[in-house]
């Protein structure tokens, strides 16, 4: 594991990853409350309803594209994110207040989604650029990857966690701790030594921002064919709230701490997923097309596991794999962006992957109550195999990917080098 964690030797990154990972912790516990709550307590075992609050917390990703890009090129990633940040905390203290009191109804979740939505699409992105800030280009794919490593690591305790405190206290304390959770990234934040940032070229005021971001994108075919594999996988395939809830209740009859304990099995494997991409230096596209061919695969499995510790196996290695393409793609994304554009350009790329939550989580949840869980599962696999064919394809087209008889047997050639930077 040499080098694996080699961004952790800058102060700014420690502080950064310190107050980070408490934070992932009572954001996945949050998740897992939230989803428990709809599911089993505002309505009865509804995904549909769980689909449409997925839709309202990542539509806006969507809808605010024009101006969350904008602002992380041309604001202080920092005080972006001391603002972002106290918002969510505010969010969750307020759903929490709701919840505790008996007073919280469905229509109230969907509010306070939708706003949660709207603070994120401007956090997701200034979060994202951010990283390149504490640690320099050099650093920049390792350190994404430790930031996906933290927050796959919460993902192992989070669910858990609040899976054992609904069962015992009730869902309206998880998010009163998620709340508090939120000090430990902002002190973080005030923490950092801001003369050791690595600040890049700012955006020039008179840019137009979103237009210039697209018309970036659409002269890169190596972006282009990321950003749909992203859209194909994030819209369809990533619905885990949905798969994971709706196995656990109406195919496995489980409890609420049996349902957190699924979440974090899978999170083990998004943690090694994780680790494995921050010992690599130079992502690619090829990589990308195993992740996105293990990540169908992984789904096709769980679909059809018979018992609930196979299920939870086969979420291993969806997690894995997920975490590889998605680790990978933001790595690519970021390395071969000029800083001056990067934050327009994973603005999109995140808008792609999570905005398109409000056509597919919907669909699969209705997936899930007329045909049954199983049959949502297949849906999000057809992602992970059609994300997959989109990298042949380009392969194919624009690295000359062709199947040789060699020495006796087939083998896959292609280019020996794969550019970070193509003009298409």
């Amino acid at each position: 594991m040499k080098g694996t964690f080699r961004s952790l030797r800058g102060f700014n990154y420690r502080v950064w990853a310190g107050g980070a990972i408490v934070s992932n912790v009572g954001t996945w516990m949050q998740r897992t409350a939230q989803d428990w709550l709809v599911l089993t307590e505002l309505t009865p075992n509804n995904a549909t309803a769980v689909g449409i609050v997925m839709a309202l917390q990542f539509g806006p990703l969507l809808l605010l594209l024009p101006l969350s890009g904008y602002a992380s090129d041309h604001f202080d990633r920092r005080k972006l994110l001391l603002a972002t940040q106290a918002s969510m905390g505010l969010l969750a203290l307020g759903l929490g207040l709701l919840t505790i009191s008996g007073q919280v109804q469905l229509w109230q979740v969907y509010v306070f989604a939708f706003l949660q939505g709207c603070v994120t699409a401007f956090d997701s992105t200034a979060r994202q650029t951010f990283v390149s800030e504490l640690v320099g280009e050099a650093d920049l794919s390792n350190a994404v990857a430790l930031n996906s490593t933290s927050f796959n690591a919460a993902r192992l305790i989070g669910p858990a966690l609040a899976g054992l405190l609904i069962a015992g206290v009730g869902t309206g304390w998880v998010f009163l701790i998620n709340a508090a959770s939120f000090v430990a990234v902002l002190g973080s934040l005030s923490l950092l030594r801001r003369d050791q940032l690595h600040r890049g070229d700012k955006a020039a005021r008179g840019s137009t921002g979103f237009a210039d971001g697209f018309r970036y994108i659409w002269r890169r075919s190596d972006l282009i064919v990321v950003l749909v594999m992203f859209f194909l996988i994030g819209t369809f395939g990533a619905n885990f709230a949905i798969f994971i809830s709706t196995m656990s209740v109406t195919v496995f009859h489980a409890g609420a701490s049996e349902f957190g304990l699924l979440s974090s099995m899978m999170a083990i494997g998004s943690v090694g997923g994780a680790l494995l991409a921050a010992r690599r230096d130079k992502p690619g596209i090829g990589l990308l097309l195993t992740g996105a061919a293990v990540f169908g695969l992984g789904l096709a499995l769980a679909a059809v596991m018979p018992q609930f510790w196979l299920f939870g196996l086969a979420l291993i290695v969806v997690g894995m794999a997920a975490q590889t393409f998605t680790t990978t793609a933001n790595s690519t994304v970021q390395l071969s962006t000029e800083p001056a554009m990067r934050g327009r350009v994973v603005a999109i790329l995140l808008a792609l992957a999570l905005g398109g939550t409000p056509i597919g989580a919907p669909i699969v949840g209705w997936v899930a109550d007329v045909f049954g869980a199983r049959w949502a599962l297949g849906v999000g696999a057809a992602a992970g195999f059609a994300a997959a064919l989109v990298a042949v394809v380009y392969l194919v087209t624009h690295r000359q990917l062709r199947l040789r008889r060699e020495a006796g047997g087939w083998r896959l050639r292609l280019d020996a080098a794969e550019p970070l930077r193509d003009s298409g």
